[in-house]
């Protein structure tokens, strides 16, 4: 039954996501429709939780708007998602980052940023 149902939804998944993992930071790409328009909205914000596979997979992101944090689950392979760009790679020490709901001011984004090799050892020499 279940390669069945993987044989269905194979043609509705995304192939040309951008790797992304937990704890990094992200701006995603939205298609808004009001009325007969349509217009992409960016929701930008740290990648606390990913969940599922396949056509099921979805993630969570996390920002502060306005001194009050702010939640909202994406599906990765929806079609109003137009794109999601990596703004900054982190080294993720868990696969939750639900331990930054009770955080506030800077200490709510602050996550371990990944260090780029290249630059450290080219000062080095």
């Amino acid at each position: 039954m279940n390669q069945i149902i993987n044989d269905i939804t194979a043609a509705q998944v995304k192939k040309d996501i951008t790797p992304f993992k937990v704890g990094d930071g992200v701006r995603v790409h939205t298609k808004v429709r009001e009325g007969d328009k349509e217009r992409v909205q960016i929701y930008s914000g740290i990648v606390i939780a990913r969940k599922g596979h396949g056509i099921q997979e979805s993630f969570t992101v996390r920002r502060i708007s306005y001194g009050e944090g702010v939640e909202r689950v994406f599906p990765v392979n929806s079609p109003n998602i137009e794109k999601i760009e990596v703004e900054r790679e982190s080294e993720n020490m868990k696969a939750r980052l639900y331990y930054l709901r009770d955080r506030t001011g800077k200490a709510a984004v602050a996550v371990k940023e990944r260090e780029n090799r290249t630059q450290e050892t080219a000062a080095a020499s």
